[in-house]
């Protein structure tokens, strides 16, 4: 998974490198991180797994500084999720910050074009907007493949675009500390298993079964 401080760290680097300053001088001043989630009913119904792994980001993004904001999660008839209302949410917190803490840099992941006004007001301010965009394909819970792509017009609004997809694969970056930050080791991954779990994980390699 994603390393919250690594991210911080390249995105500390990053924004002194365009700024043209000292890495010293940039500061992380807010991190914010906006979700859909499901009520706690409807959690408990897809099993214990989904609660516990819910309070454990909530515990890894809390000890990195982060403010969470959760909305509930709209389920139709047909089974299909809606996060309503986290675009506006986070487009008119993000102003709100920029207007009162006169940040010089707010750097935005997003994909949605629907950010673009947003970002269109921030220039206004005098905020240069940085935006980190992802690329890619997953699998969902159904097994159909979905495909992930930033919005052009999202991209030629701001500042800074930055493509972290090419970054991260680009092969002369590899061995660099900044991009091999970014993720968290398998190792300390593991420290974040259930309790039950490592505890059934401790017996089976006592016994040898």
């Amino acid at each position: 998974r994603i390393s919250i401080s690594g991210l911080h760290h390249f995105i500390r680097s990053n924004v002194a490198q365009q700024e043209g300053t000292d890495e010293r001088l940039c500061q992380m001043v807010d991190a914010h991180y906006f979700r859909g989630r499901l009520s706690a009913n409807e959690a408990s119904q897809q099993g214990g797994n989904s609660l516990f792994y819910d309070r454990m980001f909530d515990d890894i993004l809390s000890s990195e500084g982060v403010t969470t904001h959760y909305l509930p999660v709209k389920t139709t008839q047909g089974g299909v999720r809606h996060e309503k209302g986290i675009d506006v949410w986070l487009a008119l917190e993000a102003f709100e910050l920029a207007f009162y803490k006169r940040f010089n840099v707010l750097v935005l992941i997003a994909s949605d074009g629907d950010y673009v006004p947003l970002i269109r007001k921030l220039n206004t301010l005098g905020t240069r907007v940085m935006v980190l965009s992802w690329d890619f394909e997953y699998t969902n819970d159904n097994g159909k493949i979905m495909t992930t792509r930033t919005s052009q017009d999202l991209l030629e609004e701001v500042t800074y675009p930055v493509a972290m997809h090419e970054i991260i694969d680009n092969r002369v970056k590899k061995n660099e500390p900044i991009i091999n930050n970014l993720f968290v080791p398998q190792t300390k991954q593991r420290v974040f298993e259930k309790p039950k779990e490592k505890a059934v994980a401790k017996k089976k390699k006592k016994t040898g079964t």
